[in-house]
């Protein structure tokens, strides 16, 4: 099995959606800029250029749960309906994870690096992107 493989991250959001990039070699993902949705749906033609420059091999969306694992019924179905959209559309291998405590995660990434001004809607997304891919890779390999 190969491990080289490059990994879109989206961190789904209604009016926002976080983006990551990461490379499973290094287990490690980036920020990019957080696409802007609305209501919930996002600009196709923008998803499609970030796959079209970045080629992931994968894509992972994050899953919003509750706590205790079970489904947000505001969130979660339209997280899994964006998920099959992206595999529909463009034909990309797609897999949820569950992304249950990446916005707090995020948020104290973010203040660390650089206090309060750091702390922007699209900057947390793109970071809870971050969060969540990294702690994908965690659970492939750790």
């Amino acid at each position: 099995m190969s491990y080289s493989r490059s990994v879109l991250a989206f961190d789904y959001g209604t009016k926002s959606i976080g983006v990551a990039i990461g490379q499973e070699l290094t287990g490690t993902a980036n920020p990019l800029a957080a696409l802007k949705a609305k209501d919930g749906i996002p600009s196709w033609e923008a998803i499609e250029k970030l796959l079209k420059e970045w080629q992931p091999d994968l894509v992972v969306v994050g899953l919003p749960l509750d706590l205790h694992g079970g489904e947000l019924e505001a969130i979660t179905p339209r997280a899994k309906k964006f998920a099959n959209r992206l595999h529909g559309r463009f034909g990309c291998p797609v897999e949820l994870h569950d992304e249950r405590l990446s916005t707090a995660e995020a948020r104290a990434d973010l203040f660390d690096r650089g206090g309060y001004r750091n702390l922007s809607k699209g900057n947390i997304d793109s970071q809870s992107a971050v969060v969540i891919l990294e702690s994908w890779f965690e659970q492939q390999y750790g």
